[in-house]
């Protein structure tokens, strides 16, 4: 269905006003924003139907990039997607900072993509600290000596029981 007939579609669920035409109105937006994930304008219909369902998390999701938005709902997507990384991935934002058509969308992007980065730095930084010790190397390695020498005497074993077998 072409763009402009979706958009259509959706408002006109919208203004009957029943859960069921707004749960529809909801699902045409989703598909339109994945499908066109970098404009700014459906993604603030979709907050809009998030905010008239009452999800705050899911309306501060969609308006993040927003020049107007509400705070609480922002406050909500925070707590709903708690690290930076969650919320970047949650944005679904496919053509970088350089494809956002507002200054201020494409400053909330750098911001949580250095966010993001910083968090995958810390969470790097922390695996190289726990870097197992020489002594736990040295059993890790003995431990696979040994699984590895049981395998063979039971292979070992095994051609011998079968050869036997077959000798009679």
């Amino acid at each position: 269905m072409p763009l402009e007939l979706t958009l259509h579609k959706a408002a006109e669920e919208v203004e009957r006003g029943d859960l069921a035409s707004v749960l529809r109105a909801r699902q045409r937006l989703v598909g339109l924003v994945c499908s066109y994930p970098d404009r700014l304008d459906l993604r603030e219909r979709l907050a809009g139907v998030c905010r008239l369902l009452g999800d705050a998390a899911q309306a501060g999701r969609w308006s993040y990039l927003s020049e107007v938005r509400d705070e609480a709902e922002v406050a909500a997507f925070e707590r709903a997607y708690r690290t930076p990384l969650a919320r970047l991935t949650a944005m679904n934002w496919t053509s970088g900072e350089a494809g956002a058509s507002t200054p201020t969308a494409r400053e909330r992007l750098v911001a949580l993509r250095e966010a993001a980065n910083d968090q995958l730095h810390a969470e790097l930084s922390v695996a190289d600290d726990r870097d197992s010790s020489w002594r736990t190397n040295v059993f890790v390695l003995i431990g696979l000596v040994v699984v590895l020498l049981c395998f063979v005497v039971g292979a070992v074993t095994l051609v011998m029981w079968v050869y036997r077998w077959f000798a009679g």
